[in-house]
């Protein structure tokens, strides 16, 4: 899936002006693009390594980093927003020639992906919206201190609790990789400009006007982890109700990371999601 040693670096492309870093895995005709959460050294690999070659199989998968995230370029003059993320995603797809593609998107990713499909409905076939935002809530304890993240070791294994339901997902060691990937030149700054307190006014930032849901006439897949700690599952049933066209799934002992969590159901739902009618 990538060109370099380090398996989070792949390929890059020019997109909205922005050189964006992303993974790839399959071939053919059927797109999906999948967008990333917005945690503290967060990458596209780091959301996506179980998922790439498993959809891989049955479609061709593109997972940009995210503009101030990951390792695509982080411009001085960058203004991180949700229109700024939603026209980069936009402009990765036109720099690969893909006309229409499903898009998986995971929390901050899901109101990316809203907004992308409220702007340019001919570009999205099927939306999977993973305990996403793109609605208004009010911001939890989790999701403050993960965007609220200062760098340091015992910081990045605090924030991990707030992640995932089985403690045996959260350790020392995967605290240690993590805290090491928000320290590389220049993440942590760029993170650290994103959401400064208060903080509930980039929740809102991250809305799509519940009109504009209405009028969505996608199919859309929503899915949250009952025990979500970062974004309230409430989200989802809220999204369920505004989005005409939306079938819901809620996984028992998963907290936000349900693509890690429970794997084998994420990805046998979203396979059969994207190939049925």
């Amino acid at each position: 899936m990538t060109t370099t040693e380090n398996p989070a670096i792949g390929k890059d492309v020019e997109a909205d002006g922005i050189r964006t870093n992303y993974l790839e895995s399959g071939t053919g005709d059927d797109h999906v693009v999948l967008v990333h959460g917005s945690g503290p050294g967060v990458t596209s690999y780091a959301n996506w390594r179980l998922v790439l070659p498993e959809l891989g199989k049955d479609f061709h998968c593109v997972a940009p980093d995210m503009v101030g995230f990951g390792y695509s370029d982080r411009p001085v003059d960058v203004a991180y927003s949700l229109d700024t993320w939603a026209d980069q995603t936009l402009g990765v797809m036109d720099a690969l020639g893909i006309e229409r593609a499903h898009l998986i998107g995971n929390s901050f990713g899901g109101g990316i992906a809203l907004r992308l499909a409220t702007q340019h409905p001919d570009r999205v076939r099927k939306l999977v919206l993973m305990g996403s935002m793109g609605v208004h809530f009010e911001i939890t304890e989790g999701l403050d201190a993960v965007w609220g993240y200062e760098a340091s070791f015992e910081n990045m294994r605090r924030v991990l609790d707030y992640f995932a339901y089985s403690r045996e997902l959260v350790n020392d060691e995967l605290a240690q990789v993590r805290y090491e990937g928000s320290i590389q030149p220049g993440f942590q700054e760029a993170f650290s400009s994103m959401f400064p307190a208060p903080r509930q006014r980039w929740v809102e930032a991250m809305t799509v006007s519940e009109d504009a849901l209405r009028a969505l006439p996608h199919r859309a897949l929503v899915m949250h982890g009952r025990e979500d700690k970062v974004i309230p599952v409430s989200n989802s049933y809220k999204l369920m109700e505004l989005l005409d066209n939306a079938d819901l799934a809620v996984f028992s002992h998963c907290g936000h990371w349900s693509m890690i969590e429970r794997t084998a159901d994420f990805n046998r739902l979203v396979r059969d999601f994207f190939l049925g009618d």
